[in-house]
């Protein structure tokens, strides 16, 4: 399967307009929002857990990262409330599932083969840094090589400078409405902007999103 993989174009995906698609596994469905493969694939999706569901033992061949928004994610090693952001690098392994029920933001097959370590951050509870801009806050959650991941939180009526993408930007609006000069983005949209694209973020109520860049250069 071909979704959206060409990365000079830009993306724009509500997704809770986007229908759900079975997985191979009874009870997991799939909002897919990129992907290039079938089902061993370099994709992002959201995905849904139903409560009691579970994946037998698998490895990430090329890493997974994964913020849960909704319920609570289980493996082996813990257990991941809404707000949990993860990172299992290439190579690793796990036996997912969950017993409520829950819902993820998923990246997969997306990391360098360098990038070696396991990440873990509650994003409910981790510190956010006021940025230069007035208005906006940060929470890094990532940095290797090129690839840089964050949330950012807009205040009311902030209006960022403009600013350039050389190697891109993919954003996952979490929280509150942000717009830029392109269009108008509620939570649950997925956006990812091509390199050399231009944007100027404001929001007029705030809103909290998922921001990555550099990533896209590299593919």
């Amino acid at each position: 399967m071909l979704l959206n993989t060409d990365i000079t174009r830009r993306v724009v995906i509500a997704t809770e307009e986007t229908p759900w698609t079975d997985s191979p596994l009874p009870g997991v469905r799939r909002r897919m929002l990129e992907r290039d493969g079938d089902e061993v694939a370099r994709a992002t999706s959201i995905v849904c857990y139903a409560p009691g569901s579970r994946f037998a033992e698998h490895s990430h061949g090329l890493g997974e990262e994964f913020l849960v928004l909704e319920g609570v994610f289980s493996d082996e090693h813990g257990d991941y409330p809404a707000g949990t952001y993860v990172r299992n690098p290439p190579g690793s392994r796990h036996r997912p599932r969950s017993r409520g029920g829950c819902t993820l933001f998923v990246k997969l097959r997306q990391m360098e083969a360098e990038d070696r370590g396991f990440v873990r951050i509650d994003t409910a509870s981790a510190p956010w840094s006021p940025a230069s801009e007035r208005g906006l806050l940060v929470m890094p959650l990532h940095h290797a090589g090129r690839e840089s991941v964050s949330l950012m939180k807009l205040e009311p009526g902030t209006r960022l400078e403009p600013h350039d993408h050389p190697e891109g930007e993919e954003i996952w609006v979490l929280e509150g409405v942000l717009e830029d000069g392109h269009g108008v983005y509620p939570k649950g949209t997925w956006l990812r902007s091509p390199p050399g694209s231009a944007h100027a973020p404001r929001t007029r109520a705030g809103c909290t999103f998922y921001v990555k860049t550099g990533h896209l250069a590299a593919r």
